[in-house]
């Protein structure tokens, strides 16, 4: 279940056992193995595998053959040598095949000391090649709706958590790191009863927070108003999906009070009362479970937290607090785009949208001190940046407001006050303790941010001298800098992945640098480190996560031929048989390799793989590991944020620019 992200954890009846892989010994034969993108290539980019084998392939050829068995590329020599990935595999090798182009099935096929050929893979249109990965995306998200509105599917077959509809609210409890906490949970005063239904489940367990469906819905939106014929149309329509992300965050703020509610449920209880890590089970048992005895109440009634700042010491509600940074900043973005997107066709809805957008902006907290506030407890999710959430929920509002001219409805600013604010976070940014320390992901949005700014700055005409604290050329250069140092990191790989894989997110990650790298290509950018162009490096790290690994597996489930199929994720372990499919989850995006595979079972957990055979063992090195296992919430948990760049990446690569300006 979704836990620390940064760091390990353990949950409450769940003993969790580290396994830090040893060095391997050498394999006893021969062996050798091809890596390609299982999703396929466009036809007109570049086209890298990798063959990665158990001793020197000193000499060999490889061929690329047609779905005939016909020769198209080759017999060519194997690239260079990219470097040892273990002691059971010390040579890996690059396979350039840029030149074939024509639409079809293909294999690859080595022949020299060691023997070996790759999946089926195809080469079509950069449209063919990933409109079923952008409709996966989709079937994800709404498979992880919560509520009454729920999409039935082979997956989903009742509602969950319909009690949300009337929540009673709660001070945050001070906890341990594990979320473990003292006494029990105290309401706020007045008692206070909301609506916190609908939303996603966060991942594979049944919390839902601010923190991670506010930049989920950010990249969502953003997608759907720039790329309409990727996302907004055909089986990868999202439009209705954000709206569902929309709605619950717009439960989750009272804009006539000014108060931030930031999650529903909770993970680890006080060891009296059963809370969501404790069980496994399908979301709609939860609204009865147990006989919804004093034990069960948490899972029955879940509670809903309510932000500190409005709460004083004495537990009674306080209107117009300040907000946590980090939050205030994604939601301003999100509820701006909401009015972008329904200002024409839901005027009411878009107005609220737009005034909850400029009141949270308003009230964040621009001098955090301690930890921000993301969920409970803070080790679940451990940001520290927050300058990028204020950039872009400024450019945002500029775009609202900008866009919508004389028409606007009555607001406290004028655009040209969020375009200076943007450009001032985006200077602290840049300027602060956390430039291009990240790449784009839920911890650091200056990727999406920075591109955003640049396109508000070119509509307001580059205004020069109008003590704007940035402009274009600086945003350029930190985009540069954020994709120079992680092709650096690539360096370092022999698969050229831009993030290190023995690190949480590694399947968000490559994604997110699939996005920025087509940004950065779109903005015509300065050369990047190494020479290579930008294009090619967003095509290899979405490659990277689609099956050109060490692993060989796809990251992104039903996106490829070998993907996750025991994933921490209660509906797909609980409902395919045999477990976690079919029907897939397709679409999840997991956590991907990293330093450990977690272990530790619950009551009702179906054990997946069946036979208990780790099949990706023999390709784990000293540092990172993957482990196709339902225990393992360090490799194969997906989550809603960990999705979100995915299909923004895929639209990237489909249309090559975003369709006119915001």
């Amino acid at each position: 279940m979704k836990v620390f992200r940064t760091q390990a954890s353990s949950l409450l009846n769940i003993l969790i056992v580290l396994s830090f892989t040893l060095l391997l010994p050498a394999i006893s034969h021969a062996a050798a193995f091809v890596r390609v993108n299982q999703v396929g290539y466009p036809a007109n980019g570049s086209k890298r595998a990798y063959l990665m084998a158990s001793g020197s392939e000193a000499g060999a050829t490889f061929v690329v053959k047609n779905s005939s068995g016909t020769t198209v590329f080759g017999p060519a020599a194997i690239g260079a040598n990219l470097g040892s990935w273990s002691g059971s595999y010390p040579d890996v090798y690059a396979l350039d095949f840029s030149t074939v182009t024509a639409a079809g099935t293909y294999t690859i096929t080595v022949s020299g000391p060691i023997a070996a050929s790759s999946p089926t893979f195809k080469i079509d249109s950069a449209a063919n090649v990933y409109s079923t990965p952008l409709a996966n995306s989709l079937f994800f998200y709404q498979n992880e709706r919560d509520g009454p509105n729920f999409i039935a599917s082979p997956l989903r077959t009742a509602a969950g958590h319909v009690n949300d509809q009337s929540a009673s609210v709660y001070i945050t409890p001070s906890t341990n790191n594990n979320g473990r906490f003292s006494g029990d949970l105290t309401p706020v005063s007045p008692a206070t009863i909301i609506d916190a239904s609908g939303g996603w489940w966060d991942a594979g367990d049944y919390l839902k927070f601010v923190q991670t469906t506010s930049y989920t819905v950010a990249l969502l939106l953003v997608g759907v108003r720039d790329f309409p014929n990727q996302m907004a149309a055909g089986s990868s329509n999202f439009t209705a999906e954000a709206k569902f992300g929309l709605d619950w965050l717009q439960h989750m703020w009272d804009d006539n009070n000014k108060v931030l509610y930031y999650q529903v449920g909770i993970g680890n209880g006080n060891g009296k009362t059963i809370s969501d890590h404790d069980i496994w089970r399908l979301p709609q048992a939860d609204d009865t479970y147990g006989g919804c005895t004093s034990l069960y109440r948490y899972i029955c009634h879940r509670p809903v937290f309510i932000s500190p700042a409005s709460v004083n010491s004495s537990g009674q509600v306080v209107a117009n607090a300040l907000i946590s940074p980090n939050l205030a900043g994604r939601l301003a973005a999100d509820l701006a785009l909401c009015y972008h997107e329904y200002q024409t066709s839901n005027t009411v809805y878009a107005n609220q949208c737009l005034a909850s957008a400029e009141h949270i902006f308003d009230l964040a907290n621009t001098a955090p001190s301690g930890n921000l506030l993301t969920v409970i407890p803070f080790s679940f999710y451990p940001e520290s940046e927050w300058r990028d959430d204020l950039e872009l929920g400024a450019t945002e509002l500029y775009f609202a407001l900008q866009g919508c001219g004389t028409s606007c409805p009555a607001g406290p600013h004028p655009a040209s006050y969020y375009l200076q604010q943007a450009a001032h976070w985006a200077n602290a940014y840049i300027t602060g303790p956390n430039d291009a320390a990240d790449t784009l992901n839920l911890y650091d949005v200056s990727g999406l941010a920075h591109f955003e700014l640049y396109r508000a700055l070119a509509l307001a005409g580059n205004p020069g001298g109008t003590g704007l604290e940035t402009n274009q050329t600086a945003l350029v250069a930190d985009l540069q800098k954020q994709l120079n140092k992680a092709i650096a990191q690539s360096g370092t790989d022999p698969f050229g992945f831009g993030f290190p894989w023995a690190t949480y997110d590694t399947t968000s990650h490559g994604a997110g640098l699939g996005v920025m790298a087509a940004e950065y290509a779109f903005l015509n950018g300065p050369a990047l480190n190494g020479g290579i162009a930008a294009a090619d490096y967003a095509n290899r790290q979405l490659g990277n996560i689609l099956g050109a690994n060490a692993w060989g597996t796809s990251l992104i489930v039903n996106n490829g031929s070998t993907f996750p199929l025991c994933m921490q994720h209660q509906v797909t372990n609980l409902v395919p048989m045999p477990p976690n499919g079919p029907p897939f989850l397709s679409g999840a995006a997991v956590e991907g390799p990293n330093s450990f595979a977690a272990k530790g079972t619950l009551s009702g957990m179906v054990a997946c793989p069946p036979n208990g055979v780790d099949v990706f063992a023999q390709f784990n090195n000293t540092k990172a590991v993957y482990k196709d296992f339902v225990q393992s919430y360090s490799t194969v948990e997906p989550a809603i944020d960990l999705t979100a760049s995915s299909p923004l990446a895929f639209a990237w690569e489909v249309a090559g620019a975003p369709s006119g300006t915001p």
